[in-house]
């Protein structure tokens, strides 16, 4: 087996895993979180499937700046007794 076959391999499993754990977790910071990873891993994908200007900007987007502004915009609304819990 070649390597870049395992190696899309393994991204794409962690993209899918990272997907389901986002749909799957209880608490809504932890599937921002799994979303990120997710966006990490679809870079990583891009950048196996030789598309760098579509992995720069999915790393710039759907990784760092989605994710920032998801976690600030559940801080600022999320009421201050559930996060002392």
């Amino acid at each position: 087996m070649n390597i870049v076959y395992v190696l899309n391999t393994l991204v794409v499993l962690g993209i899918l895993i990272s997907a389901v754990c986002a749909v799957a977790f209880e608490n809504i910071l932890s599937s921002v979180i799994a979303l990120g990873v997710t966006g990490a891993f679809m870079a990583l994908e891009f950048i196996l499937l030789q598309a760098p200007d579509v992995a720069i900007a999915e790393a710039a987007v759907g990784a760092v700046l989605s994710t920032a502004i998801f976690v600030i915009a559940v801080k600022k609304t999320t009421p201050k007794e559930e996060e002392e819990k």
